[in-house]
């Protein structure tokens, strides 16, 4: 059985041979190629599934956009069975996309989509699109952190600051534009930083800051089921621990961590950007985000620690920043 130092190596050999460079052409729904590196659009390190069950046994992780019959696969394309000795595993998740916001709204999330004064992590919130382009969004209030200068709204990049198009000082709103926010009075907080997602660089993280206008206009307590944090310091993620969130669309949510050092191709307005150390998480029986989650604070279940920062995914799996990284990238410390 390979160690977590055999298999995160025998993952950096992986990506290197077949993760898909941005700006690489991606499946049609009407085609389907067997190129690994049109296919491939991660790579990672969980346990390995053989025969639908679980061996726990460490494997290099191939997430594919499909995953095709092997007689349809050309020899030569064949993803192996192994790497520098490690056993590998194919998964099939579809394209990973950032979770922007969403159009329809999920019955169960009203109370995230509403306003809420006091502001809540887990609402509704966002920027407003520059005049004439007939756009409104909106995203997930993620939590409120502090350093010496004051208090801000996190969440993600793309949901603050439009990946960087937004000006800093932008009025950011709460609930965003699209859930009814009044452009003229629901105003909370004013765009402040941002970390750049480069699609020619790695990048480790999608978040950026909101200084908020006023401190009673936010709580630091989550709106259900994740309530209060039993503390604000990030706990590490690790390969099957249980964790919840509460989100713009999907509202409250558990899933499990599958992997926690994926590097992932997710699909940007921009183009497409490479992700590294990302966390990996698949719902329990339900889907654990969608479309408008973006910014969702990802929480160990028991006892309630901050541990993930919800950015993108597919129809199956979630992507998130870990916590600490985003927090050190910043230099704020969460607000509970």
């Amino acid at each position: 059985m390979a160690s977590e130092i055999e298999a995160r190596a025998a993952k950096e050999t992986a990506r290197r041979r077949y993760l898909a460079i941005p700006g690489a052409p991606k499946l049609e729904t009407f085609a389907a190629t067997s190129a690994p590196q049109l296919n491939v659009v991660g790579v990672g390190v969980g346990t390995k599934n053989t025969a639908g069950e679980n061996t726990g046994d460490l494997s290099v992780r191939f997430y594919v956009e499909r995953k095709l019959p092997p007689e349809a696969i050309h020899p030569e394309n064949m993803l192996p069975e192994q790497i520098d000795g490690v056993s590998t595993d194919v998964i099939e998740t579809g394209r990973f996309r950032r979770l922007p916001s969403a159009a329809v709204a999920a019955a169960a999330a009203i109370v995230n989509q509403g306003k809420l004064r006091p502001c809540q992590p887990g609402g509704s919130c966002g920027f407003r699109f520059p005049p004439g382009t007939n756009m409104v969004m909106a995203g997930t209030l993620g939590a409120v952190v502090s350093d010496a200068n004051g208090q801000y709204l996190l969440s993600n990049n793309h949901v603050l600051a439009d990946e960087g198009n937004i000006p800093l000082g932008s009025p950011i709103f709460q609930p965003g534009l699209l859930d009814g926010g009044n452009p003229v009075t629901d105003a909370v907080a004013r765009l402040t930083k941002f970390i750049p997602i480069s699609p020619s660089a790695v990048n480790h993280v999608d978040c950026a800051l909101a200084r908020i206008d006023s401190p009673g206009l936010v709580t630091p307590v989550f709106l259900p089921n994740v309530g209060k944090l039993a503390s604000g310091v990030p706990v590490a993620p690790t390969v099957g621990m249980k964790v919840i969130k509460t989100g713009r669309t999907t509202g409250p949510t558990s899933g499990t961590i599958t992997d926690i050092h994926a590097t992932v191709s997710v699909e940007y307005d921009s183009g497409t950007c490479q992700f590294d150390e990302q966390v990996i998480i698949v719902g329990d029986g339900d889907e654990f985000s969608a479309a408008g989650d973006s910014g969702s604070l990802i929480v160990q279940s028991n006892p309630k620690r901050p541990t993930a920062l919800l950015f993108a995914g597919s129809q199956t799996h979630t992507i998130a920043n870990r916590i600490d990284a985003v927090l050190a990238a910043l230099g704020v410390a969460l607000v509970i």
